[in-house]
């Protein structure tokens, strides 16, 4: 009977040894990822045509093509904070389902609507709430610039774009030739005009200021991400982007009425095309220094 026991105990893990399963193919462990996968396989089927018309937008229209550099830069951030999104413990979160929920109902009314706009952000919305239902908030939060850099990628709706486009060239052309008479050209605005002794400017939309203001929204989270390291000192270079990218436009339609007033062709052409290129490459210069006072003046506080 010993005998018989000991061939008992000993044939126990004998059979629990060949039960075992190895880790890498433990289906309790890898059939969340399955389940992930085909998630986003609906998701691309579902936003195909979505992207599809985003990137035909950002190819055809010099005003957003930037908007083709956002995806890269937001993943280069990610990356670069990686290890300290990545040492924040994992804890899924059931209320990021209430996020997918509002990035859904969004879609349907975009879809419904056919509005853009409700169809581009829904996506972003999407990718946060997944985010936070498989990562926790703690993480989510700690990517919260790379999600404010992909929000800046969708265009404005139109009829806010339009909204906007108004008075912004009304004052744009005002404070323009305001500056303008005050360094000693004759200039009269009328409107969205400016006139001049040689010439008439006419400030379009394309000249409100929006359009620096989306290139330069793009600019201020990735500088905030480099060189600030607080929180609350990239929140106020994000803030402060909207003067700024005012500001320069304001610059650029001084400049040109001034030359204008010397030389009619300076309103057209060449000029006119790299002014604009110019004109960022002073507001991502402006924007740096910006960044690096916030940097030394309240990051260490």
């Amino acid at each position: 009977m010993p005998d018989d026991d000991r061939m008992a105990e000993s044939a126990i893990p004998l059979c629990q040894n060949r039960l075992t399963v190895p880790s890498g193919l433990d289906p309790a462990r890898s059939f969340p990822w399955v389940k992930l996968s085909l998630f986003w396989v609906l998701v691309g089927l579902i936003y195909y045509r979505v992207w599809v018309d985003l990137l035909h937008d950002w190819w055809t229209d010099p005003a957003l093509s930037q908007g083709m550099i956002i995806p890269p830069l937001a993943l280069y951030i990610a990356w670069m904070r990686k290890s300290w999104t990545l040492d924040l413990p994992a804890v899924p979160d059931n209320r990021g389902l209430i996020a997918i929920f509002l990035s859904s109902l969004t879609f349907l009314v975009g879809k419904l609507g056919a509005e853009f706009f409700l169809l581009r952000i829904s996506f972003v919305m999407l990718l946060m709430g997944v985010t936070w239902t498989w990562w926790g908030y703690a993480r989510l939060r700690s990517l919260f610039l790379p999600f404010l850099l992909l929000a800046t990628m969708v265009p404005l709706p139109k009829v806010v774009y339009n909204s906007l486009s108004t008075p912004l060239q009304l004052f744009a052309s005002d404070a323009s030739a305001t500056l303008a008479g005050n360094l000693g050209v004759t200039a009269f605005r009328d409107g969205n005009a400016i006139h001049l002794a040689n010439a008439t400017l006419g400030v379009e939309s394309a000249c409100s200021g929006l359009n620096s203001l989306s290139s330069l929204a793009i600019a201020a989270p990735l500088l905030g991400a480099l060189i600030c390291s607080r929180f609350y000192t990239r929140f106020i270079l994000i803030a402060l982007t909207i003067p700024v990218a005012l500001g320069v436009n304001i610059v650029r339609i001084t400049g040109t009425a001034v030359l204008s007033d010397h030389d009619p062709r300076f309103a057209m052409g060449y000029y006119h095309f790299f002014s604009g290129w110019l004109i960022f490459a002073s507001g991502f210069a402006f924007l740096y220094l910006i960044a690096t006072l916030l940097h030394r003046g309240l990051d260490w506080r």
